[in-house]
Parts: C-alpha cells; sequence; structure tokens
C-alpha cells in the first residue's frame, strides 16, 4: 500500500483508511469481536496504517474493540475518531458541536480507546445551530492539550468548512486538513463543491460508502433486481432503476477487466489523488476483495463509460459558468491552455 499526507500536514496515511462502523453487535448487524480482530490484522499486513471510528457507532463498541485491539502498537497507527452525535437520548448536551459535549466526548472516546491522545479528530457533521467559532476554539484547546494532533471534518456544507479554516488561519488556531463526504458512482453530488473546495483547500477527502451500501457489490443489478419487483422499484430508495443501471456499468467493466465489481467501484473513487476510499467490512473475505483495489487501475475508456452512467447535472452556477456562451463572453475567442 502506498501512503499519502494528510492535508497540509506531514502526516503520513496510508491510500485505504479502515472504517470500524461494523466492529460489535450492539446494531444488530456488526462483526464479533474476534472477526474485527481478523479485519485489523489483514489490514495492518497490507499495510494499512489509517484507523476510522465514532463514539456513535455501535454504541461505543466500536471505540472500544478498536482500542483492545490497538494495543501493543498505538503509536504506529493514524487512529480517527468523531464526535456530534447524541450517544444519551436523556441529555440534549450529549449530541451537536457545542463545547461541552465536544469535552466530554473526547474524555469518553480516549477511555473506551486505551490511548491518551488522537491523531485526528473529527467533527461527525454539522449541527447548523453552534457558532463555528465556538466549535474551532474547543478544538485549538484540545490540541493544546495535547490530546488531539489533528482535525477533520464530516459531513458539512463547503462554505462552512471554507469559512471555518479562513477564521482558523486568521487567528492561527488548527485548521481542518480533511473532511469526509459520501462519494461513490451513485452519489457523485460532493462534486460541485466539497471536492473542489477540498482541493483548493489542500485537504484530503475520506470518501464514505465507496460501495454505496453494498449496491455497488456485484448483488444488484438491472434483470435480478427488476424480476424480484416485478418491474415495481421503489424510486425513492436507494435501489432504484436509475442506480441499477449505473450497477450494471460497473458489472460490464469488472467482467471486461476480470475483476470484482467491488474493485471498479473503489479503483473509480481511486482515480483522484485526493481522495481516500474508507473501506469496511463484517467478513474477511470482503475485506481481502477491497484491499485488492490497490493493485488495480482503470484507463480512460472505462473511467468514461463510468462516468458517462452516473453522470450528475453540477447545478447552477457551475453547469451555467462552464456553458459554451458564457465562456464566449468571458475569454472571447482566445485560448487558455
Amino acid at each position: 500500500m502506498n501512503y499519502k499526507l494528510l492535508g497540509k500536514t506531514g502526516l503520513k496515511v496510508s491510500e485505504l483508511c479502515l472504517g470500524t462502523m461494523t466492529f460489535g453487535e450492539d446494531w444488530g448487524w456488526g462483526a464479533t469481536t474476534d472477526i474485527c480482530k481478523q479485519l485489523v490484522h489483514k489490514y495492518l499486513d497490507a499495510g494499512g496504517n489509517f484507523i476510522d471510528t465514532a463514539n456513535y457507532y455501535t454504541n461505543g463498541s466500536s471505540e472500544r474493540i478498536v482500542g483492545e485491539l490497538l494495543q501493543g502498537m498505538r503509536d504506529k497507527i493514524v487512529l480517527a475518531t468523531k464526535y456530534s452525535l447524541m450517544t444519551d437520548p436523556a441529555d440534549i448536551n450529549s449530541g451537536g458541536n457545542q463545547r461541552k459535549n465536544m469535552v466530554q466526548a473526547i474524555e469518553k472516546s480516549l477511555k473506551r480507546l486505551k490511548t491518551d491522545y488522537i491523531d485526528l479528530y473529527w467533527l461527525h457533521i454539522w449541527d447548523k445551530r453552534t457558532p463555528i467559532e465556538e466549535t474551532l476554539r474547543g478544538l485549538e484547546d484540545l490540541v493544546s492539550a495535547g490530546k488531539v494532533l489533528y482535525t477533520g471534518v464530516s459531513d458539512t456544507p463547503a462554505w462552512v468548512i471554507a469559512k471555518a479554516n479562513a477564521i482558523s488561519e486568521a487567528r492561527y488556531w488548527t485548521r481542518f486538513n480533511a473532511i469526509q463526504a459520501e462519494y461513490n458512482l451513485l452519489e457523485r453530488t460532493s462534486e460541485r463543491d466539497l471536492i473542489p473546495m477540498a482541493e483548493e483547500e489542500k485537504m484530503t477527502v475520506l470518501a464514505w460508502s465507496p460501495l454505496a451500501g453494498g449496491l455497488l457489490s456485484g448483488k444488484y443489478n438491472s434483470k435480478n433486481q427488476t424480476d424480484k419487483a416485478a418491474g415495481r422499484l421503489d424510486n425513492s430508495s436507494r435501489v432504484n432503476q436509475h442506480n441499477l443501471v449505473i450497477a450494471d456499468a460497473v458489472i460490464e467493466v469488472a467482467k471486461e477487466l476480470n475483476i470484482s465489481t467491488s474493485t471498479v467501484a473503489l479503483a473509480w473513487i481511486r482515480r483522484n489523488p485526493n481522495i481516500i476510499p474508507v473501506i469496511g467490512a463484517r467478513k474477511i473475505e470482503q475485506l481481502e476483495d477491497n484491499l485488492s483495489c490497490v493493485t488495480h487501475s482503470l484507463d480512460s475508456k472505462h473511467i468514461d463509460q463510468l462516468e458517462k452512467a452516473s453522470q450528475i447535472q453540477l447545478g447552477f452556477p457551475h453547469d451555467f459558468m462552464k456553458s459554451e456562451n458564457v465562456q464566449k463572453m468571458i475569454y472571447g475567442s482566445y485560448k487558455i491552455v
């Protein structure tokens, strides 16, 4: 496995991040501790060093399992966790981006993870209510205290992130060096603002749900799902005709290249060197399949084939700005190379 620098830092992270939302059985569908141990060791043996969890995952079991499994090798791992989502329905302040939740969450995460510092601490989702200055100053205090080394932000609009980094840099606070966003062949809307913003801000992008919740794993195609539903697909769900057409395109490319559909879907994400897929699994075979994507790349023909099937409208003002008429109004007959 190769390595990348995280944002505008010298921190080196592997080109695949191991997501651990499947660690623990509290939600009824996760992996046992024994399976989690196998997954972690398989990932580490492949050269991975970047593990991502959250205080919310499987009611805290994910952090506890990760903490146990990393004993004796903690310092070799770039360990990331998150806060923001409510962990106690009886406590209104156990959710949100405010300082109180942040301080309580980090102390509990450190205890569960059996460590005295977090390499990368994520704001899990923007709550739309806490002043961003409060959140940034709270994170800066955690960095100053040595409990956090770097910060990132997940599931947040691009304008909020850009504003946050401008404030941080003006006040010499720790800036966000990475973002997390859902990104896959079925969900490409991050290409409108989040991914361009991250490139401009020199932030690494972590793509969660790179296989679209399993829809790009090869189990779904338009024929078997249409047969199953007798043609009555729910267009409001993820398994709809539009998405199945994209799944068909992934399957076609996989057959041409004689590789798995998961490998194709992950290789498409990895075409952008600034994006790191967050891979997750409940079975060792799934992880092995995902890890194999580092040995494969797609040529322009197959990239075009996938992007044609999954293309999106960028919307206003992006499509307007790149239209031929507007370009002529800006540059006339001149070409910029």
